[in-house]
């Protein structure tokens, strides 16, 4: 058997001219960017950028125009820009949707162990409110120790008389 084909030795990595990219750190990149791109900060900063394209090709003199009137170059920088951000938000919007995903299975989880306690505790509390009631309370005892001096008494008092007759 050949050497290279053994189960117990590992392959040689294959050589590949795709680039290689670790996708946890290209999905933070994303997210960061999708973040930016959502803030007024953002807008703020492409209407300075498109109010001084506009105003410096439409106002500088004529040999240091370098995107005249229709402002072509402007409108494919625009659209470079926008067909890089929408996959990079889609792609930050499903990470999202993952952890928003794991957290409702860890939520879910949490509330069936929640239950599950809350159930263990009710049939502890019954059986606790079943016990109870074969054990004598105060007011039981004391009912009963009041019964008995009262029989006691009545029973002095019947000595009492007939041993006075």
């Amino acid at each position: 058997m050949a050497r290279s084909n053994r189960l117990d030795t590992p392959r040689e990595a294959r050589r590949s001219l795709r680039p290689k990219f670790d996708p946890e750190t290209f999905g933070r990149l994303s997210e960061r960017f999708a973040r930016f791109l959502g803030t007024a900060r953002f807008l703020v900063y492409m209407s300075v950028f498109v109010l001084l394209w506009a105003s410096w090709n439409s106002l500088a003199p004529s040999n240091l125009r370098f995107d005249h009137y229709p402002f072509i170059f402007l409108t494919l920088i625009l659209s470079l820009q926008a067909s890089y951000a929408a996959p990079l938000i889609l792609l930050a919007q499903n990470r999202q949707a993952d952890r928003d995903r794991v957290q409702s299975n860890e939520d879910r989880a949490q509330n069936e162990r929640s239950i599950a306690d809350t159930e263990y505790l009710t049939r502890e509390l019954a059986s606790l409110r079943i016990a109870l009631r074969e054990v004598a309370t105060r007011d039981f005892v004391r009912s009963e120790l009041s019964d008995k001096l009262d029989e006691l008494l009545q029973e002095l008092r019947s000595k009492s008389e007939t041993d006075a007759d």
